[in-house]
């Protein structure tokens, strides 16, 4: 029997009514941050949302932005995107677990999902709070606008309006996280994959200074923004499909579904320019839109006064060839393809990679060089950038835990590290043969000792090993065993500067 009434907490908007958990923590679910984007709304800055009257209920998961289902071939990827679309147009809100007793000077994590800047939601299994909450963090999952609403680079609207959505969830987060127990001076903000570009962008925006105090760049890339004239290309495509002029007025008439099932069609445009390659090298034609990189900015002095956690994962690529058929199948002209997508000089960057992995075979060099065009080579930017300014520190980490999931082919791969980060490895969707941990028992210590580390970080600035600084480049690798190891891809890092 639950003797404890249901928390109620009243923020800047309005009261609201959560639930207490079985293990004691608190949650409050689909908390608006933002107006819901209606209409022209949707291309337009984040607005603020009518306060209410009375207290509302935040005890049920709500509405997340409009997007299609997304499957990767074999594997299960249904606890990382959710289940789809779950209409209604009040999304843009919060998710906040907390602990039950709450001190009003916690650190607080605010959760940036991935999904390829088209999908994805806080209603996924993945990014349940009560680890954190156990642990005395306040942590803060957020829903951001997606696709065309959130990215489509639209003459007459403001570019980058999903990294908007997050500065603005951060300024809710600044003005009522104290409410929930959290410190509004001790903000770490964190994502993943598609998350974690955009929190390499808020890290490079002006505007969002002062927000947050550390930032957890989870598969990212600081080089994975397209220049407004690849992003026009889009655009042009984009309104073709839909029969509209490239106008946000044109735009703004169409409804969600029509916007969702045309974003689905613009896969495989030419984004090659003169002077630049594809950052995403044609496998979503959706990402942040900005004439200067993230690693650029931060070189240039933005976002210098925030610690850094940054990493990848070891065979990051695998997830897009493995699930797929793609790998083992994989020739000497499909290792050459890839590298010509992802890279000026094709031949030495495939060279190198064979004198660094002389047994490797076409499916392992096809993913590692995939692997570093969308991540490795933006992260080590990002984290080099970031390390050569005094003021606050840089930490580099390298997850290489490989998942028996596919019969042991998934491996260390893109987004295998999140459930141990959250600390929910031990989900039961999350384990069967083609279940994203596999089907053994994952271990047990690694959730508890990764979950240990970004939380230490985020409470104390440091996650337990030797800063990052340009010269001995020092970088965790995260297995069952923990090595700190200096400089992990000495060879390769030559080819890609």
């Amino acid at each position: 029997m639950n003797h404890h009434p249901d928390p109620v907490v009243t923020t800047a908007q309005g009261t609201v009514r959560g639930l207490r958990q079985d293990d004691g923590s608190i949650a409050f679910l689909n908390i608006p941050y933002a107006a819901p984007p209606r209409g022209a709304g949707r291309f337009a800055p984040p607005q603020p949302h009518e306060p209410w009257d009375g207290v509302r209920n935040a005890t049920a998961p709500g509405p997340n932005p409009p997007q299609s289902e997304r499957k990767l071939g074999s594997v299960d990827m249904s606890p990382y995107f959710g289940a789809g679309w779950s209409h209604g147009e009040d999304y843009l809100t919060v998710n906040v677990f907390a602990p039950a007793v709450a001190s009003g000077d916690l650190p607080v994590m605010v959760f940036v999902h991935g999904g390829g800047f088209v999908a994805g939601s806080t209603r996924s299994a993945l990014y349940g709070g009560s680890a954190f909450a156990r642990d005395g963090v306040v942590l803060v999952t957020l829903n951001y606008r997606l696709g065309i609403a959130g990215f489509l680079d639209i003459p007459g609207a403001p570019a980058n309006r999903g990294l908007l959505d997050v500065a603005a969830a951060l300024r809710w987060v600044r003005e009522n996280i104290a409410a929930f127990g959290g410190a509004p001076h001790n903000v770490t903000l964190f994502g993943q994959s598609a998350g974690a570009t955009i929190v390499g962008g808020v890290l490079a925006t002006p505007g969002a200074r002062g927000l947050f105090r550390r930032a957890i760049v989870q598969s990212g890339s600081g080089l994975g923004a397209f220049t407004t004239e690849q992003a026009a290309r889009v655009t042009r495509a984009a309104a073709e499909v839909l029969g509209i002029e490239p106008h946000a007025d044109a735009f703004a008439d169409l409804p969600d579904e029509r916007l969702v099932e045309s974003a689905s069609q613009l896969a495989g445009i030419d984004l090659r320019t003169a002077t630049h390659h594809d950052p995403l090298i044609g496998l979503s034609p959706f990402s942040l839109v900005l004439d200067t990189q993230p690693a650029d900015s931060v070189a240039a002095g933005l976002g210098t006064d925030i610690d850094l956690l940054i990493g990848t994962n070891t065979e990051e690529g695998n997830l897009y060839l493995v699930p797929v058929d793609k790998y083992g199948t994989s020739t000497a002209g499909d290792v050459d393809d890839m590298a010509a997508r992802s890279h000026p000089n094709p031949a030495q960057l495939v060279e190198t990679y064979r004198k660094t992995r002389p047994e490797a075979s076409y499916g392992e060099l096809r993913s590692a060089i995939m692997g570093d065009a969308l991540f490795g080579a933006g992260s080590r930017a990002l984290a080099g950038a970031h390390a050569t300014h005094a003021g606050s520190a840089t930490f580099a980490y390298e997850f290489a835990w490989r998942s028996p999931a596919l019969n042991g082919a998934l491996g260390a791969t893109h987004t295998v590290e999140l459930p141990f980060v959250f600390d929910l490895a031990q989900l039961p969707q999350l384990r069967g043969a083609s279940a994203l941990l596999g089907p053994d028992k994952p271990p047990a210590e690694l959730a508890t000792r990764m979950h240990e580390a970004w939380v230490r970080f985020a409470t104390t600035g440091n996650p337990g090993w030797d800063p990052y600084d340009t010269e001995r480049r020092a970088t965790m690798r995260i297995d069952t065993e923990w090595t700190q190891v200096n400089d992990p891809r000495r060879q390769e890092r030559q080819s890609w500067i």
